[in-house]
């Protein structure tokens, strides 16, 4: 007689069956070609509450117990100050997917918000990620991992392009600046957001939108507006070419350095004047010999 699965077994087969192709694969891709997992890590896998975290949450589950590495995964959610419905929300979920998470409490949201009341985002985003930080090296974490996806990643060097005047994306991996020996992962960067949300219908998950204080009295599309719009040019364009979205993808590993005006490594920047001019002299030395 086959074995009855409970439902977060079906949850984590789900993921290696059905949607095999459109979220396991390309999980598994990004780990491989970006090289985001090591024997012996210990990685601090970070549950905000949504769908993607929480995704990422049961992918790392499956990779730690049938993956090639020998690899500690450990659940954690940082409490900014979400309210008690919100937190609850996050615990029940862990609770149907069998997630043994830790949840630990800051008063990031009141205290971003009191020192920059017209725009407390950037300064909870930054001040979220360094408490993340903190809490993987209190654990004896080397990898933190976060659940931006595909979508994440080329609506973000849209904005960059559009608003801050410079080609910038979201990278697969980078080291912290200053927490020595700590690295910042992304699994799930290869992988679309409609294969997530499609997931999270087929097991009927509600999982958090967005929880922050400041927003529940404010208007999110005024907020939010900026990559809501890129999310919609993206779609319209998807219209006319169906491959748009890869090919921003593509063009950010593609980038053809004889055909840019300059570029900036490590705060320093290079004009491409710089090799014209000295190819120049080039030439005329080699005339003069």
């Amino acid at each position: 007689m086959k074995k009855k699965l409970k439902y977060n077994e079906k949850v984590s087969r789900s993921i290696i069956t059905k949607f095999r192709k459109d979220i396991w694969r390309l999980f598994t891709k990004a780990i491989s070609d970006y090289k985001l997992v090591s024997d012996n890590d210990h990685i601090m896998v970070c549950i905000s509450g949504g769908k993607d975290s929480f995704l990422l949450a049961k992918c790392m589950e499956e990779l730690a117990l049938h993956g090639p590495c020998k690899i500690k995964v450990s659940y954690v959610c940082m409490n900014p100050g979400y309210n008690d419905e919100n937190i609850s929300l996050i615990k029940e979920n862990a609770r149907k997917l069998n997630l043994p998470l830790e949840v630990f409490s800051t008063n990031i949201f009141e205290s971003s918000n009191a020192l920059n009341e017209k725009a407390p985002c950037y300064l909870c985003a930054r001040m979220r990620r360094g408490a993340l930080y903190s809490k993987a090296k209190a654990m004896g974490c080397n990898k933190i991992a976060l659940g931006h996806h595909f979508n994440d990643v080329i609506e973000t060097t849209l904005l960059s392009i559009f608003y801050a005047g410079e080609v910038q994306t979201m990278l697969p991996k980078l080291h912290s600046d200053n927490y020595e020996g700590i690295e910042l992962i992304r699994p799930l960067y290869l992988v679309r957001e409609k294969a997530i949300i499609a997931w999270a219908k087929d097991h009927e998950l509600c999982f958090l939108n967005c929880a922050c204080k400041f927003l529940e009295n404010s208007n999110l599309d005024e907020l939010d507006s900026k990559r809501k719009e890129i999310k919609d040019l993206i779609a319209e364009l998807k219209k006319i070419n169906i491959d748009v979205d890869k090919n921003i993808f593509a063009s950010m590993s593609n980038i053809n350095l004889n055909c840019v005006l300059g570029t900036k490594k490590d705060g320093k920047y290079k004009s491409f004047l710089d090799d014209y001019n000295k190819k120049e002299k080039n030439e005329k030395v080699s005339k003069k010999s």
